[in-house]
């Protein structure tokens, strides 16, 4: 990997994380990660990182991110290498960026399935929509089904207890 596509990698990813809640797409096949065992074979395996989150031990450096996170209420230390990670998505801001060269094939493959493309999908051709399609296969897999934070209610409710003197 290049210098300035790990640099743009973490770059987006402390981006993503003044913001709050980031999300970190990874293919968990790739030499150096460390997931729990049953994630291991994942090809698109998405994790919720923050710098809120407990215990206070999240790492972004050269390397990639490591956390301590909670997988079914047991706690385990992963390790995301700049290699296995492919997309970074904010979901305080909803912003998404896409390293469309360090996808898994099942995904670029699904992208021309969706899109109808020919066999050789290039994510920056002006000429075709595989950017957008890509984009739209990868958010389609998320994990969580989240559709970003909950809006703010406009008014405070007003309590059902009343003062009695």
């Amino acid at each position: 990997m290049t210098d300035r596509k790990l640099k743009e990698k973490k770059d987006r990813v402390l981006e993503a994380l003044e913001q709050g809640m980031t999300q970190i797409h990874l293919d968990a096949r790739r030499p150096g990660v460390l997931v729990p065992e049953k994630f291991r074979a994942e090809h698109h395996l998405v994790l919720n990182i923050s710098y809120r989150f407990d215990p206070p031990d999240l790492s972004v450096s050269e390397w990639g991110v490591r956390q301590t996170l909670s997988f079914g209420g047991s706690r385990f230390t992963v390790g995301v290498p700049w290699s296995a990670l492919y997309a970074v998505a904010s979901l305080a801001t909803r912003d998404f960026w896409m390293f469309a060269d360090d996808m898994p094939q099942e995904l670029a493959e699904a992208a021309t399935e969706k899109a109808k493309l020919p066999p050789m999908l290039d994510p920056d051709s002006e000429k075709s929509n595989a950017r957008a399609v890509l984009r739209e296969v990868v958010m389609e897999k998320r994990s969580d089904g989240d559709e970003g934070p909950p809006e703010q209610p406009t008014a405070p409710r007003r309590g059902h207890l009343r003062v009695v003197k």
